[in-house]
């Protein structure tokens, strides 16, 4: 049989755990909470260190990238043939380097054309990695959006798939543009947080994981949005954290329920949502109001933001929602959601008509 033989570095015996040993062993008993310390604060060091290391390289990669374009470009005279030599000939110079392809380096040229070297170049974009890059390029045309989901990615630390669902799901038409956002957050809440808050709030809200039918029963929703509470989390956005779903208020002998409770680390609020399955009603407004002073009475504490509510509603009926809201004193939002079945007449009517698109091009 084959021996085993151990490496006499990697065991403690007997025979090392001597005087000194033992008096070592009662020393770091002593002050293990400052060893540990010391030990947090050296990992802490490295992760951050680490951390700027490869954001540093990521960034000298772009802006590399970014700085070939600019060659390609002025050089464009050669034609297109040009760029596919040179990728041989890189290839060839440059046999394990990765990054070089023809598809690349056009990728590098329009990456150049479409961005300024800029500020936003610089501290924005190239905190991104490269292929989310091309992703934005290829997915989004309009510039304005362009910026607006640079910077969502980076705060949202949003990887390439993610970024491809919420361009397919209109993510920037549902929560960028203020104006079809029906709230009272402006009356209600201070300033700079009914501005926070609204960027917050989309509509509508989507929830392509639920694949049930549309006449569903509201439990059967909330159940599916709690069993799938990552992807929850993801269509909720940025800073929420789940409590708990129909959540209990005992109050002079009564019970109450609310339909989700969330508390969002970035506003620093409780979120209080009511969902229904069907057209908006004013009463729902009231019951949601009240949910929201017993949370703020109940629940919240004194360092906490107002709480603030989302209505969720099939159809959320502009002009009756606003009436509703008018004098109601507490922060709410009125939004529509879409489930599954729902989704491709929601897309459908997101695009532009090609009388649109005939005029523009006039």
């Amino acid at each position: 049989m084959p021996s085993l033989k151990r490496d006499r570095r990697n065991f403690i015996t007997d025979k090392d755990l001597t005087k000194k040993n033992f008096n070592d062993i009662e020393i770091n008993k002593e002050n293990s909470n400052k060893y540990f310390e010391i030990l947090n604060d050296i990992k802490k060091t490295l992760i951050t260190t680490r951390n700027k290391i490869v954001e540093n390289a990521n960034k000298d990669l772009i802006l590399m990238y970014y700085d070939i374009g600019l060659k390609l470009i002025a050089n464009n005279k050669w034609g297109s043939s040009f760029i596919d030599t040179l990728a041989k000939d890189l290839k060839i110079a440059f046999p394990t380097l990765k990054g070089m392809s023809a598809r690349n380096l056009r990728y590098m040229q329009k990456f150049a054309m479409e961005f300024d070297n800029d500020e936003f170049l610089q501290h924005d974009v190239a905190k991104l990695p490269w292929s989310s890059i091309t992703t934005i390029i290829d997915q989004v045309k309009d510039k304005n959006k362009r910026v607006w989901y640079i910077k969502e990615a980076i705060n949202n630390g949003w990887s390439r798939p993610i970024i491809t669902h919420q361009i397919s799901l209109k993510l920037y038409e549902r929560q960028a543009l203020l104006d079809n956002k029906i709230n009272n957050f402006d009356k209600t809440l201070s300033t700079p947080n009914n501005e926070q808050v609204k960027e917050l709030l989309k509509d509508p809200y989507i929830f392509d994981f639920i694949n049930l039918d549309k006449e569903t029963k509201e439990l059967d929703i909330e159940r599916e949005l709690t069993n799938n509470i990552t992807k929850l989390l993801l269509e909720l956005g940025n800073g929420f954290a789940f409590i708990g779903r129909q959540y209990h208020l005992e109050i002079e002998n009564g019970d109450y329920y609310i339909d989700l409770l969330f508390y969002n680390l970035k506003v620093r609020s409780y979120v209080v949502i009511e969902l229904k399955t069907t057209e908006f009603k004013p009463e729902y407004i009231g019951k949601l109001n009240f949910y929201l002073n017993a949370v703020d009475r109940y629940i919240k504490d004194e360092n906490d933001n107002p709480t603030f509510g989302i209505l969720l509603c099939k159809d959320k009926k502009k002009v009756t929602a606003e009436l509703a809201l008018k004098d109601i004193t507490k922060p709410i939002g009125v939004s529509e959601y879409k489930i599954l079945s729902e989704i491709p007449s929601f897309l459908e009517n997101t695009l532009p008509r090609i009388e649109d698109i005939e005029k523009r091009l006039r």
